[in-house]
């Protein structure tokens, strides 16, 4: 028996697709998901299918911005032979990116009985969308929304990178809301602190979800439970992903700021009157 079935697979691939690119926490909301559902969400097997169709996700996010990817891509290629290339914008983002990723691997790596373990109870996830909303909030009234994303620069790209280990070890806390809370401290405008953010994010999501696929399908997930949470999330992620490049254009962060507040109390008090199990 799969330790997720393909119902409960097309619930969490749905989850994953909404929440994955909103500052909301999809490892929180898929915590919470599993929960409801009465899945341990502890179980080595589901933190793997966890990981692995957050690459749906990241699928959408390759298609969305095929046109930049490609661009950014070729001009690194066209920068390891050409040194004149190499001054050209897009070639250093491309570096930046690679550099940035590996603070979050080496933590990663070093860091995985606890992320797998202590570290998945809902406790942390009720306690990070909280704080971490704090921090939204307070980085959304400090940034001056100022520069685009042809001002990003090296250290920018660092320290958005960087903070991306925050998710990684309090779920809830939210990878896409520890990047772009980061990028508006630093004064870029909300548009290319989400558009920094789904960029960083590509390697270090595709990166887990490869690293994971072993643990998902030797520890009890089946083949068509991974395959269907993996499609749905993409079809799904896409479309979150062009409604949000809109919301944010126009709006602050202050709603994902309330929202998470609301799911970090309503958990609270789940768990406390032992309605779900930690």
């Amino acid at each position: 028996m799969s330790a997720i079935s393909v119902g409960q697979a097309v619930v969490l691939g749905v989850v994953e697709g909404v929440t994955e690119f909103l500052p909301v926490s999809s490892t929180g909301h898929l915590k919470i998901a599993e929960g409801l559902m009465d899945i341990p969400v502890d179980d080595k097997s589901v933190v793997g299918f966890s990981a692995v169709i957050q690459v749906g996700a990241i699928a959408a996010v390759l298609v969305y911005f095929f046109k930049d990817i490609k661009r950014i891509v070729s001009a690194w290629f066209r920068g390891l032979t050409h040194r004149e290339e190499r001054y050209h914008h897009d070639y250093k983002f491309a570096w930046w990116v690679i550099a940035a990723t590996i603070p979050i691997v080496v933590v990663g790596l070093a860091a995985k009985p606890l992320i797998d373990g202590p570290l998945a109870s809902l406790w942390v996830v009720a306690g990070s969308l909280i704080v971490g909303s704090a921090v939204m909030w307070a980085a959304d009234q400090m940034g001056r929304h100022k520069r685009g994303e042809d001002d990003t620069s090296f250290k920018d790209a660092m320290w958005v990178g960087c903070s991306q280990i925050l998710a990684l070890l309090f779920p809830g806390f939210s990878r896409s809301g520890a990047t772009m809370s980061t990028a508006l401290i630093l004064d870029l405008d909300r548009v290319a602190a989400t558009r920094l953010s789904f960029f960083l994010g590509i390697p270090a999501l595709t990166g887990a979800g490869i690293y994971e696929l072993k643990d998902a399908l030797g520890a009890g997930v089946g083949a068509a439970p991974l395959a269907v949470g993996t499609i749905v999330s993409f079809v799904v992620a896409y479309a979150s992903i062009a409604w949000l490049l809109k919301f944010v254009a126009k709006h602050s962060f202050n709603a994902f700021v309330i929202y998470r507040i609301v799911i970090g109390v309503g958990l609270l008090g789940l768990l406390a009157t032992g309605t779900l199990n930690a």
